[in-house]
């Protein structure tokens, strides 16, 4: 059984992908290595934005197994984060 895998689709020229990332910074510190967080500059990954339908930056998405479990636009706290994380994880 994998890890469960967030996808953080941001753009640098976007204000609330900068308010996005210290969320994701502390939800990192705090769940450790039972997760995996991957940056995606959707300017520079035209195909990965694409492939997921990607409109709105930021945008989240978590992956367990290969299977999305959960699609998030917006700037998205800390604590949805984990309610959705936590049972994911094992």
């Amino acid at each position: 059984m994998s890890k469960p895998v967030l996808f953080d689709f941001f753009a640098t020229w976007c204000g609330p992908c900068r308010l996005q990332t210290p969320i994701l910074e502390e939800l990192e510190k705090k769940m450790g290595a039972s997760i995996e967080i991957r940056k995606v500059d959707v300017d520079q990954h035209m195909d990965l934005a694409e492939k997921y339908g990607i409109r709105v930056v930021p945008t989240l998405i978590i992956e367990k197994d290969g299977k999305i479990v959960q699609s998030m636009e917006g700037v998205t706290d800390a604590a949805t984060l984990e309610k959705i994380l936590v049972p994911l994880v094992g």
